[in-house]
């Protein structure tokens, strides 16, 4: 088969395409030919060497869709999709023609999604869904604020806020794009500044000075100390990831007079067969088109590989995918 791969960290100039054994099934793994593939921002910082216990020579990519070919019959010809946090890391990724995955972590493809569509799910939605639902618990007639609104995660978190029955608030540097999910659901739009009191006032005016019950920071690092000073009394801040700063200044004493929690998410935990019990659950709100993945703007072949990875550098708009 064919596959991109790196053998050291670097740029995308790192990864190459090269031909490899095609994979087979065993008594416990299946094999998917893999119709599309996202580029996620963790795959390219996994390239790039900013992600830990990557076990080189490997194949990238940690989300997809395609078609099991080999495999417990019962699973044969059916349409899958998947994600994980170990896939592209400590296993070989999507970004190859196949895929070998063990028969655990084999999840149905929601059928109205093209393939290009469901392989621009899973981490955002695997993600979003652990940090609102499992570990922040939001609830019906609470207000979520989403720090990064307009990406892949802030736009999952917000229609999964919507299905809660929780208000959502957005903030981020531009408002979602025309069209997007997150445009039609958020109930407000507030612009992120580097004026942390800034950011917070605009968005307490919207909650009568209370805060937000639950703050999900899809972007975190920079936007930490406003998604902080945001919260209601008591409230749950979410952080998934550190952009600009690895480091944060707490007022401790406003921090534990409020009783606000600090709750870290962290999909690269969920393996691929726990990542698919998540699009499981997630499979029955795309099937009745409730949730909707952003639009896939950028398609690529694997021999367009490294331009793939400088498009998701350069931070286009939508979602970029590769095509084997």
């Amino acid at each position: 088969m064919r596959a991109l791969r790196f053998h050291q960290f670097g740029s995308p100039d790192v990864l190459e395409v090269v031909d490899l054994p095609d994979p087979t099934a065993t008594q416990d793994s299946a094999v998917v030919a893999v119709r599309a593939a996202s580029v996620n921002p963790s795959d390219l910082k996994n390239v790039i060497g900013v992600m830990e216990g990557t076990v080189l020579p490997r194949v990238p990519g940690r989300d997809f869709a395609g078609v099991v070919v080999d495999g417990p019959p019962e699973w044969r010809g059916v349409e899958v999709w998947g994600t994980g946090g170990d896939v592209g890391f400590t296993l070989d990724g999507s970004h190859a023609e196949y895929i070998r995955v063990p028969v655990s972590a084999l999840a149905r493809k929601p059928s109205p999604l093209s393939f290009e569509e469901a392989s621009a799910v899973g981490v955002n939605f695997v993600v979003g869904w652990l940090g609102a639902v499992e570990l922040a618990e939001l609830g019906k007639g609470e207000t979520v604020a989403v720090f990064g609104v307009s990406g892949g995660v802030g736009g999952a978190v917000a229609q999964i806020a919507r299905t809660r029955g929780a208000r959502v608030l957005g903030v981020d540097l531009a408002p979602p794009a025309d069209g997007t999910p997150a445009a039609e659901i958020i109930d407000a739009f507030v612009p992120f500044t580097h004026n942390s009191a800034e950011v917070a006032d605009a968005l307490r005016a919207h909650t009568g000075g209370r805060g937000a019950e639950v703050v999900y920071d899809a972007v975190g690092g920079v936007t930490t100390p406003a998604a902080l000073a945001s919260l209601a009394q008591c409230g749950r801040l979410v952080v998934i990831s550190a952009v600009g700063t690895p480091t944060v200044e707490i007022n401790l004493p406003d921090f534990y007079h409020r009783e606000v929690r600090m709750l870290g998410a962290d999909s690269r935990r969920l393996d691929v067969t726990e990542s698919a019990a998540r699009l499981n659950r997630l499979n029955t709100y795309f099937e009745r088109e409730v949730f909707r993945p952003l639009p896939v703007t950028h398609r690529f072949g694997l021999d367009e590989g490294r331009k793939a990875y400088a498009a998701v550098a350069d931070r286009v708009q939508g979602r970029v995918v590769i095509v084997p």
